[in-house]
């Protein structure tokens, strides 16, 4: 028994010799009554702090949100008084919209929540110059303009610039010479503008030439010669193409002589307008007196009924002028009186067709353009 406890406390003392050179101890001898405690788990990121993690966080790039800025302002005039309800433009850099409000009872503006960056201030009020201003805004700030003075503007004079009464008056022609009758008989001398411009020397001849020209007077003087040769009027012009001839030359004559006489010459002479002035509105009767008025009283150039001299004078003018080539045998003072009288008559029922009856059938009739008011220049 003795020798069996010897052996293993000998056995025990040989393994805690061998311990400290590697062998492994599954456990070790402690004094009676004593638990060893747990061994605690190695820290995860030993020596950092748990607020490091946050703090890196923190120094990470931030989103492109940055804090909004602001821009305020006073505005004053040269005097130093307050500029109320003057009109204040903001506008930026790559950017069509544009930001505005007016100043308020003391001058003063605010723009909220703009974007940093580089910006552009017009200010304007009725009666002085705009005012521009210039500058950046960095995120957050209360950007602070410097007291805004506006100036007076200048004094300018504004001249309006419109057409001449000439210029007027050359538009209206140049419609009128598109009037015809069934889009083919030239009805130049009629306007349908009752304050029709008053035309000048040069542009009654014009119109005198190129009615005389066109083609239609021409046919219509062919077809007047062929009537009187088939009646065989003026004998003494004979028959064939020579009297034809004839026929044709004092008809058409007759025509280019009369329009020029009337519609030109006499109406330059005495300052009065060649046309008929279409009146469309009143009472029957009162268009009846203005038609038949034709043949005796004519529009001057100021604008004034007058008694008609150009035409009835023209009647008398272009008969004379006649004598020189209708046979002998047409020629006496009293055909003259008689031709003349006829020519005035004729301008009466000219007036009766021209008010009742050809507006209809005419093409460009309500296209003359007006003749605006007369405005003054403002100074």
């Amino acid at each position: 028994m003795r020798r069996s406890v010897r052996g293993l406390v000998l056995g025990v003392g040989f393994l805690l010799t061998l311990t400290p050179y590697g062998l492994p101890c599954a456990f070790a001898v402690l004094p009676a009554g004593q638990v060893q405690p747990p061994t605690p788990p190695p820290e995860k990121n030993a020596g950092t702090p748990a607020s490091s993690a946050a703090a890196t966080s923190a120094g990470d790039p931030q989103t492109n949100s940055q804090s909004p800025a602001s821009i305020t302002g006073t505005v004053v005039d040269q005097a130093g008084a307050i500029a109320v309800g003057a009109l204040v433009r903001l506008t930026r850099a790559g950017q069509s919209q544009i930001e505005q409000l007016s100043t308020d009872e003391n001058g003063q503006f605010s723009l909220a929540g703009l974007p940093p960056g580089p910006f552009q201030l017009s200010i304007t009020a009725p009666g002085f110059q705009t005012k521009v201003f210039s500058g950046s805004l960095e995120p957050g700030q209360a950007f602070l303009v410097p007291k805004v003075t506006l100036s007076i503007a200048p004094a300018t004079t504004d001249v309006q610039v419109g057409l001449t009464t000439e210029q007027v008056a050359e538009q209206q022609i140049h419609e009128q010479e598109k009037q015809r009758v069934f889009g083919i008989i030239p009805n130049f001398y009629v306007t349908y503008v009752p304050n029709a411009a008053p035309l000048a020397a040069k542009q009654k001849f014009q119109l005198a030439w190129k009615s005389a020209v066109d083609p239609v007077t021409i046919l219509g003087a062919g077809a007047t010669a062929g009537a009187q040769q088939a009646t065989d009027q003026y004998t003494a012009y004979g028959q064939g193409v020579q009297g034809y001839a004839k026929r044709f030359g004092a008809a058409y004559a007759d025509a280019f002589i009369g329009t020029f006489i009337d519609g030109a010459v006499l109406t330059s002479l005495f300052k009065q307008d060649p046309r008929y002035f279409y009146q469309g509105t009143g009472t029957t009767r009162s268009r009846i007196l203005h038609a038949l008025g034709n043949g005796v009283i004519r529009k001057g150039d100021n604008g004034r009924a007058q008694p008609n001299y150009s035409g009835i004078l023209s009647s008398f003018v272009t008969g004379a002028i006649s004598y020189t080539y209708y046979p002998s045998g047409s020629r006496s003072a009293g055909l003259l009186v008689q031709n003349a009288a006829i020519g005035i008559a004729g301008g009466s029922l000219v007036g009766l067709v021209q008010e009742f009856v050809l507006k209809r059938y005419t093409s460009h009739a309500n296209k003359q353009p007006a003749s605006p008011p007369q405005q003054p220049n403002s100074q």
